[in-house]
């Protein structure tokens, strides 16, 4: 899949677009997924150092497209915040492993839980989205994991 990377601007170029900040409603959003910046997370109190995924999520509504970015760090730790964004976006079934292939996440579409959190910046009380979750699709409850058929004399 081809991204629009954009095309770098000369010192004295003219610019025209402005900003397009959508702040959405809190409440249950598709999303397809757009982009990925590989990080690293340099380590917490609670997380050990580790390879950390920025997924951009966009959100395409009346008012139109919001691209959230959220963050996963490859931990175990997390392992159960990777597995609903997988599971999300239907690469991952209830109850069985799964490798993450990052390179296949590109236009898979989900569903997720978007939140609002106001915070301070230069002393101007500011809000944003968040991805508060990731939400399994429909039938993911009713799914179970593959049980290996048995086979007399296989162990």
């Amino acid at each position: 899949m081809s991204l629009d990377r954009g095309t770098a601007y000369g010192w004295d170029d003219t610019i025209q677009k402005d900003s397009e900040f959508i702040l959405l409603e809190e409440g249950e959003y598709e999303f397809t997924v757009s982009d990925l910046d590989r990080e690293h997370f340099e380590g917490s109190e609670k997380v050990d150092a580790c390879p950390m995924a920025v997924v951009h999520c966009q959100i395409t509504t009346d008012a139109g497209t919001a691209t959230l970015k959220h963050w996963l760090l490859l931990s175990t730790k997390t392992e159960g915040l990777l597995s609903a964004f997988f599971a999300s976006i239907g690469m991952k079934k209830k109850g069985e492993p799964m490798r993450m292939e990052w390179s296949k996440i590109f236009g898979r579409k989900g569903r997720c839980l978007v939140g609002v959190r106001s915070y301070e910046k230069d002393g101007e009380m500011r809000q944003a989205n968040e991805i508060k979750r990731f939400l399994p699709p429909d039938d993911y409850a009713n799914t179970e994991p593959q049980q290996k058929a048995y086979s007399a004399g296989t162990f």
